[in-house]
């Protein structure tokens, strides 16, 4: 699978958040998420483990059980399965989460 990223639509997802879902398999997945400062990755959790990586920008990371940690541009975080996890943004940021299994809640 090639996905050029200027060919797939942008979901708004409220509150300052978008997502463009890029390839993806039945066992991985990529994804591109973009927040407007002072949006909210608001606390959940999922079965799924996940990578997040930021492409730009500046965020707290937030995980039951962790401190919170301030992430800039470069660095990345991993998240288990099941952990409650969210973001406060601190300035426009960019981020790519790449999920196993694939996330089928995102392509329906």
């Amino acid at each position: 699978m090639v996905t050029e990223n200027k060919n797939i639509p942008s979901t708004d997802l409220g509150g300052g958040v978008t997502r463009k879902v890029l390839s993806y398999s039945k066992n991985l997945m990529s994804v591109e998420l973009y927040f407007k400062k002072g949006a909210i990755g608001a606390k959940h959790s999922h079965p799924h483990e996940q990578i997040g990586y930021v492409i730009s920008g500046k965020l707290v990371y937030q995980e039951e059980g962790c401190e919170d940690k301030v992430l800039v541009t470069g660095d990345s975080y991993y998240v288990p399965p099941n952990a409650v996890h969210g973001i406060e943004v601190l300035e426009d940021t960019k981020l790519l989460d790449i999920f196993t299994p694939m996330r089928e809640d995102f392509v329906k």
